[in-house]
């Protein structure tokens, strides 16, 4: 067909050659030049066509954004998006949202876009029923016992089966769900088991908050057991409910559960095994104590809030007698006394010995007795001198030197320096205990002992503390814990019985100290202390006999394993590690009754346990059949292996029960090992940052010291979900965001997002560090979802007579068109490149950027002439359906780990069927597999890339003075508009022309601009303003120009497509036609399309 509706003149060489290129991928700004007597109009635009680039992975375009200025004829731009008039697409567009449209004489010939894919999500009622589709068709099952890959197994960390779902919840299984589907998509074989935390603490004391105290009195340990599991398996039906509402996928029908016998039987097996190997014993050593819960509790187990104020205080312990080494000293004695400091003057009863550096440098220092102000007010109320200081004559303290300055000013006296001596030269010289008579000896601790606070001496309770305990092992000192379960001083601390330790009696401690002239200074100290994390309350640390696991013997091997594992982010590694070396013994049994037993005996006399492979062996068996409340209400012959039967009068059962932390620390050898299908290692951890201290280590080290491996080959860890301001949610704050409201609504939030606008708010934050959320989030994804669906209803509309026999051959397509091919197939690979890196955040970048943005903004934009008016069986048409079905089959699969249900309903809505690359029919999105890459496509010149960034930028710039052209009344819409450019590079010029007088329609620089018409001038001195009076000009990386100019198109406005065209008229029969559309008309109707 004859472009009439596009002239160019030839133009002349130009003296001055410039590129377009290099402007897009240099982000270069335009700058404006006055042009005679022209005013200037500027507007900054983000211009941005999906920011590729070409790498090693793959071709990447940019468009960037650039501040760009114009000049014309006294107007100021201003930006719109209404470059087209209300014409045939427009009106397409309208009759597609159920416009009344009026009756036009070419309306039967016109292909309207065509689906039942509605433009509202209306998810509250589609989500759901799409998930009943999966069920009712078991899709997840059939999926990945089809597929033919490799098996992928993401081990599922339990929750805690005690409560209502958070926001963290949501993260955390969306994220995994995310990871599934897209292995699903790329042909592995998916496991994946979900698994609750049915035993401890939480479950226990939610079970005793909901009964009375005259039910509690009647509870026995195995009703309790009884309502504790009818509870715990309660909160994972209306967990599971609503694991399942977020969309995720997963062996629903049989998890996990850790009160499970054939779970409670392989975690024994997996302590047994431990024992055997001689890493599980049994001492009295200090461990994190919870009054509050009356049980020992793990580092997992604590957490520290700011804010925590303790009585610290400054004693003195009166020295008795030095060794030969240190003879200097026995010229202060007896006024001579060590200088402690501590933040639990509760201990005190229990102190065995004060610890010094053998490194450091102390002096003997004099108090000076007329430097102490006694009448001086105290700033600090809560501060006061004791009468240490107030009561002596002549006193002489053993302190670090170079603390010696800031004791001066904390006590407020002149310390005079008499002597200096090392730490070593103090260990063996005695003291005084301060409450009772007995002597104590120094000791050298390790560099726990500093200058960066206290005197440089430390009290050391080796009952009360870990460093303390191990310096007291060196030196055999007593084990002294006077302090019961709830936290009370016993008997054992005499004149303090029955005191509490973190309330009087820690007073009255600092005031016996006082009345015996041993206390030197009391103050508030803020520090960070532990409290125990479920009932938040402060923890004592309390030498109790305990269950240990001893992790000094298989460290170096965890340490080894650590470092063959791949963390996301790397940073993991180092925390995981730290911890790892750091970490003292486990304290592994527990004071509670709602767990697993530890199965071992005590001989009633000796006390002596009885724990073996063969004991051992026979409980696990039990538990296997009869669950572990066979250990509460079976007798101890019927526990006993038949060769201990005769013994059983001798010996009681255990009490103890494990760490929940053990439990599911198991869970690789309950589950991984145990299932079929499943694979130990896993391929994959993925749970909080908190877990590095929790569920990651306790995994780790179950299963390095019994099999010397890391239970997982990969862990990802993701942060903390805060509200929108980055503070933590809390209820009382009134900032909670709950995942069930975010989906189906709820009283102050009168709109649903439904589960993928969530899982679209997953993928768009960086998890690997802590993530917000909040109203304003959610309306921004909830914008971002509505736009793609509608760019997805568009695809599907215009798809709707579409068959793969239609396909036009990629040699035969236009340039246009295979650009756009390109475009896809880079983005596929990218995002498939984000999904192997599990970074989510960057897919949801490029898809807003190119699905949402550019690809509507541009050639889905300048598709609708074609598609509409170009005629059914065009080869134009056809060529753009060819490229809007790879579109749409790639853009729907990319997209449907994250947003499975919106996938789906599009896959639903498919007006043509699918066969996958292994022949069968794909009935559901992940059954078609994730995209092929299509080499060819990713072959497009890199030349040809660069030319069209710079069509597009320059596409921009002619919509810039188009606007303006709109803003002064020449134009309505922009196929009003006739275009002409100037350039001073021959290059671009000569391929301007060639677009112009191009033979396929859709490559035409008039069709990528939506105007009438485009004439390129070999010269400006032809210009009369008159003629085309709205122009701009634009700086080119500061050196060449490129013009602009607009002025009302030629010819008439063709009824049918509204184009302007100097053919309307000449036709006899269609005397309202251009060319083209007569064409058209005159074709035969295909019978689908006459029938429809």
């Amino acid at each position: 067909m004859e472009m009439e509706s596009t002239r160019f003149a030839k133009p002349s060489t130009p003296t001055k050659i410039y590129s377009l290129t290099k402007m897009a991928l240099h982000n270069s700004s335009y700058r404006a030049l006055s042009l005679r007597n022209y005013s200037s109009f500027r507007n900054t635009t983000a211009g941005s066509l999906l920011q590729l680039r070409r790498s090693s992975s793959a071709k990447v375009l940019s468009l960037f954004h650039v501040t760009c200025y114009s000049t014309c004829s006294g107007i100021e731009y201003c930006s719109s998006s209404k470059r087209r008039s209300r014409g045939p697409v427009m009106a397409a567009k309208g009759k597609s949202e159920g416009e009344k449209q009026e009756d036009g004489k070419y309306k039967h010939t016109i292909d309207l876009p065509r689906t039942a894919f509605g433009l509202r999500a209306n998810s509250v009622v589609r989500e759901p029923e799409i998930q009943r589709l999966w069920d009712e068709n078991q899709v997840f099952k059939r999926v990945a016992s089809r597929n033919t890959g490799a098996s992928f197994v993401l081990h599922d960390g339990p929750p805690y089966a005690n409560g209502d779902l958070h926001m963290g919840h949501a993260l955390n299984k969306i994220l995994k769900d995310i990871i599934n589907r897209y292995k699903l998509l790329q042909n592995y074989r998916v496991h994946y088991v979900p698994g609750w935390d049915c035993h401890g603490l939480p479950i226990e004391l939610k079970v005793l908050q909901s009964l009375d105290q005259d039910a509690r009195k009647e509870l026995t340990p195995l009703k309790l057991r009884a309502k504790a599991a009818k509870f715990a398996k309660s909160t994972v039906k209306n967990q599971m409910a609503a694991f399942k509402r977020y969309g995720v996928w997963g062996d629903w029908d049989h998890p996990y559960l850790t009160l499970d016998p054939e779970y409670e039987a392989a975690q024994i097996e997996v302590f047994g095994q431990m024992a055997l190997q001689g890493y599980i014993y049994r001492g009295r050593k200090p461990v994190h104590w919870s009054p509050s819960s009356r049980t020992a509790l793990a580092e997992a187990e604590l957490e520290y809030p700011e804010g925590h104020v303790s009585k610290s205080m400054y004693a003195v312990f009166r020295l008795v007698s030095a060794p030969t080494s240190c003879k200097l000293l026995n010229d202060f004695i007896p006024n001579l006394g060590l200088a402690i400091w501590t933040t639990t003057p509760w201990t005190i009863p229990a102190n065995a010995g004060v610890a010094v550096n053998s490194k450091l440098q102390y002096a003997v220092v004099e108090v000076d007795s007329s430097s102490i102000d006694l009448t001086a007010p105290s700033v600090n109320k809560e501060k006061r001198v004791g009468n240490a200081l107030k009561d002596h004559n002549k006193l002489y303290l053993v302190v670090a030197l170079d603390l010696v300055p800031t004791l001066e000013a904390k006590w407020g006296v002149k310390l005079i320096v008499k002597t200096a001596l090392t730490g070593a030269e103090l260990e063996n010289c005695r003291y005084v205990h301060p409450i009772e008579s007995r002597e104590c000896p120094v000791v050298v601790g390790g560099d726990y002992i500093t200058t960066e606070s206290g005197t440089g001496l430390v009290h050391t309770a080796p009952g009360h503390g870990q460093e303390d305990y191990v310096t007291g092992l060196k030196y055999g000192l007593p084990v002294l814990s006077p302090v019961d379960d709830e936290g009370k001083f016993t008997e054992e601390a005499g004149q303090f019985s029955g005191l509490d330790v973190l309330g009087d009696g820690n007073v009255a401690v600092i005031e016996c100290l006082d009345k015996n002239s041993s206390m030197i200074m009391v103050e508030p100290y803020k520090h960070k202390y532990p409290y125990d994390w479920r009932t938040k309350k402060p923890t004592i640390f309390r030498a109790t006999e305990q269950w240990f696991a001893s992790v000094e013997g298989f460290r170096s091997a965890a340490m080894d394993s650590i470092n063959q594992v791949f963390w996301i982010p790397p940073q993991a590694e180092n925390r995981i590690s730290s911890m790892t070396s750091s970490r003292s013994d486990w304290c592994i049994s527990r004071q509670r009754t709602w767990g697993v037993p530890i199965p071992v005996f005590y001989h009633v006399e000796s006390k002596e346990p009885l724990m073996n492979e063969e004991t051992i062996g026979h409980i696990k068996s039990i538990v296997s059949q009869k669950g572990s409340d066979a250990w509460w209400y079976m007798k101890v012959e019927e526990l006993l292996p038949e060769k201990y039967r005769k013994e059983a009068s001798s010996y009681v059962k255990g009490t103890d029960t494990m760490d929940v932390w053990f439990d599911s620390g198991s869970s690789w050898a309950a589950v991984l090992t145990k299932r079929k299908g499943l694979s130990y290692p896993a391929d994959l951890y993925l749970e909080g940052t908190d877990q590095h201290r929790g569920w990651f280590q306790s995994s780790l080290l179950t299963s390095i010291a019994t099999n010397g491996k890391a239970p997982y080959r990969g862990v990802v860890t993701h942060g903390f979900v805060l509200d929108e301001k980055g503070f933590k949610m809390s209820k009382s704050q009134g900032n909670v965001v709950d995942p069930r409201t975010v989906i189906e609504g709820g009283k102050d939030q009168k709109e649903s997002f439904g589960a993928d606008v969530l899982r679209l708010w997953v993928s768009s934050v960086d998890y690997t560090g802590d993530v917000t959320i909040g109203p304003k989030v959610l309306r921004q994804m909830s914008d971002i979802y509505r736009k793609l669906r509608g760019t997805l209803r568009f695809l599907l509309g215009n798809l709707h007579d579409w068959k793969a026999d239609y396909a036009v051959p990629y040699s035969e397509l236009p340039v246009i068109d295979q650009y756009a091919l390109f475009q896809l197939a880079s983005v596929v690979k990218n995002i498939k490149e984000s999904y192997d890196n599990y970074q989510f955040f960057k897919i949801f970048q490029i898809i807003q950027r190119f699905i949402v943005v550019d690809l509507s903004n541009f050639y889905l934009d300048v598709a609708k002439d074609r598609l509409y008016v170009g005629g059914t069986t065009s080869a134009t048409r056809r060529s753009c359906q060819t490229v809007l079905a790879a579109h749409l089959l790639s853009i729907v699969r990319v997209i449907a780990p994250i947003l499975p249900h919106l996938a789906e309903d599009v896959w639903q809505n498919l007006p043509f069927p699918f066969t996958a690359e292994d022949g069968h029919k794909a009935n559901f999105v992940f059954e078609s597999r994730w995209p092929v890459l299509n080499e060819k496509h990713l072959s497009f010149p890199e030349e040809e890339v660069n030319f069209w960034v710079t069509i597009l930028e320059l596409r921009t710039e002619v919509n810039k003075v188009l606007e303006v052209a709109r803003t002064m009344k020449l134009i309505g819409s922009s196929l009003e508009a006739k275009v002409y450019l100037h350039a001073s590079d021959a290059g671009l010029v000569s391929r301007l022309v060639d677009m112009c007088s191009s033979e396929n329609d859709a490559d035409t620089l008039h069709r990528i601009f939506l105007t009438s018409q485009v004439e390129i001038l070999p010269s400006l001195e032809i210009v009369n303003k008159d003629d085309i009076p709205c122009t701009g000009e634009y700086l080119v990386q500061n050196k060449n120009k490129v013009w602009v100019g607009v002025s009302r198109a030629s010819g008439l406005k063709c009824e049918r497509c509204w184009n302007f065209s100097l053919q309307v008229g000449s036709y006899d029969d269609h005397p309202l036609l251009c060319g083209r559309c007569h064409g058209v008309v005159n074709q035969p109707i295909p019978a689908m399309a006459a029938a429809s």
